[in-house]
């Protein structure tokens, strides 16, 4: 199916591209300050200009995605970080050398101190 989505639009975009390159032969003197001149066809500085475009955007993009795939990266740490507790916790309970943790009901609502988080007494 994949390959079959990337011929329906790939195929058209060559098509459309062969026949802008052959509408658009004329050539055009680009300059690029009182020095430099480059002499091309028409449709190769329209092209170029859309590729540069393309880079430039992606490069944006890319930047200011930084702060999720940093996140992401520190999340997936996190993940990896705890799944090897978990796992060295379940092979210490298989043992039977885990310490007996008291029951949840006798904790009560903020800890088995009776304070809250800023360590008031309730």
């Amino acid at each position: 199916m994949r390959k079959f989505f990337t011929a329906l639009v790939v195929i058209p975009l060559g098509l459309i591209f062969i026949a802008f390159a052959v509408a658009n032969r004329h050539w055009v003197t680009v300059s690029f300050g009182p020095l430099n001149s480059v002499t091309m066809p028409l449709f190769v500085l329209i092209i170029a200009v859309a590729i540069l475009g393309v880079i430039a955007g992606g490069t944006a993009v890319w930047r200011r995605q930084g702060r999720w795939r940093r996140a992401a990266r520190q999340h997936e740490a996190d993940a990896r970080q705890a799944r090897a507790e978990l796992a060295d916790l379940r092979a210490a309970n298989a043992r039977g050398d885990a310490q007996r943790q008291p029951a949840r009901a006798q904790l009560g609502f903020y800890g088995s101190a009776g304070r809250d988080k800023q360590g008031a007494t309730l």
